[in-house]
C-alpha cells in the first residue's frame, strides 16, 4: 500500500492534508495567470482606409505635423533664428506632441 492511498483510506485529515498539499501551488498558478492575462486587453488601432495602424504611429505622424507647424511659426515669428540647434529642438517638439497625445488619448 503506497503512502497515498494509506493517507486516502480513512476520510478525515489524510484528505484535506493532500488537498491542501496541491491547492497552494494551484492558486498560485491561478493568480499568476490572472495577472499575466490582465494585459491582453485590446490594442488602441485606428482603421485608416481599411489598414489598422497602432494608435502610438498615429500620434507620432500627428507629433510631426504639429512639430512642421511650430517651425512655420517661428520663422513667421522670427524665433528661429534664435534657436542654436534646430536639429535637435524640432524632433524634441515632435517627440513632446506625440507623447502628450498619447498620454492625451490612450493613457
Amino acid at each position: 500500500m503506497t503512502k497515498f492511498s494509506a493517507k486516502c483510506s480513512h476520510l478525515g485529515k489524510g484528505v484535506t492534508e493532500t488537498v491542501n498539499r496541491f491547492q497552494r501551488p494551484l492558486t498560485l498558478l491561478a493568480a499568476t495567470m490572472c495577472l499575466a492575462l490582465a494585459g491582453c486587453g485590446r490594442a488602441p488601432t485606428f482603421d485608416i482606409l481599411g489598414s489598422f495602424f497602432p494608435s502610438w504611429l498615429v500620434c507620432i505622424f500627428i507629433g510631426i505635423v504639429l512639430a512642421a507647424l511650430v517651425q512655420r511659426l517661428f520663422v513667421r515669428l522670427g524665433i528661429d533664428s534664435h534657436i542654436l540647434v534646430p536639429v535637435v529642438v524640432y524632433p524634441c517638439f515632435a517627440l513632446l506632441f506625440a507623447c502628450v497625445l498619447w498620454l492625451s488619448f490612450f493613457r
